[in-house]
């Protein structure tokens, strides 16, 4: 992505209307997954739409995903983190111990199946040996999850003063990484309503929070750029009522 395009997408952050007069708290890390389908013509990418009566995000197009649990960070996987992917995961954080990359990758992985029903990983011939009921579906469904599979896209720090504060890192994965489905997930009582296969390039238009329209081109930048471990990450922040684009 050039540097016009990374300013462009600065000030679609910094012009957003938003309130800000909530008490201030410490952002919770988070992490999410961009599912991504590339067999056809158009990549396209997986979105869920959020409950209606959800006070967070009611009714937004958003990627499954959620807040790292303690027992993430123990979750035995096939293969682990590609080096220059843990490297960035670790960069601007306070106490950077790998076990913290994995789990964040994890967490990705355990929420994408928690929220859609689709496990992502290896099928094997024994079951995982589960570090708690939160990974119960992977047992169960003998998945052990692969972290080379995982490819770091961006990270972006919610605003100071907003109801919910999260420091989310965002994968993506090929479709191809499903390896199990869980039937009857989403619903109409469920966190997601609805799954949609979206080209990239419309998905944009989708009723989305300004953070994912941006990290959707974040992802189409590096789909065209060949999808390399080496590549920078970019880290959203506000600093001084000012967002900031910072490569990793």
């Amino acid at each position: 992505m050039s540097t016009t395009d990374g300013d462009r997408l600065l000030h679609r952050m910094s012009t957003q209307e938003r309130d800000q007069s909530f008490p201030d708290s410490e952002p919770r890390d988070a992490a999410t997954i961009m599912l991504i389908d590339r067999a056809g013509p158009q990549a396209k990418v997986l979105l869920g739409r959020r409950h209606h009566g959800h006070k967070f995000m009611p009714g937004k197009f958003v990627f499954p995903g959620g807040r790292i649990e303690a027992h993430d960070r123990t979750m035995p996987a096939v293969s682990e983190l590609h080096p220059d992917t843990q490297a960035k995961l670790l960069a601007r954080v306070a106490n950077p111990v790998p076990d913290l990359a994995r789990g964040l990758a994890l967490a990705a992985v355990r929420e994408m199946a928690e929220e859609t029903g689709l496990l992502l990983g290896v099928q094997g011939d024994q079951s995982p040996q589960t570090p708690g009921e939160i990974w119960a579906e992977f047992a169960k469904a003998k998945i052990h999850p692969d972290l080379g599979q995982l490819h770091f896209i961006a990270r972006a720090i919610t605003p100071p003063k907003r109801p919910k504060r999260f420091d989310t890192r965002f994968f993506t994965a090929d479709a191809t990484a499903i390896a199990h489905r869980i039937e009857g997930v989403v619903g109409p009582d469920s966190e997601l309503v609805e799954l949609v296969w979206a080209p990239v390039e419309e998905a944009a238009g989708f009723d989305m929070p300004t953070i994912t329209s941006v990290v959707l081109e974040e992802l189409a930048a590096r789909v065209a750029a060949g999808m390399g471990y080496g590549l920078p990450v970019p880290f959203y922040y506000m600093q001084d009522q000012k967002f900031h684009r910072e490569l990793l």
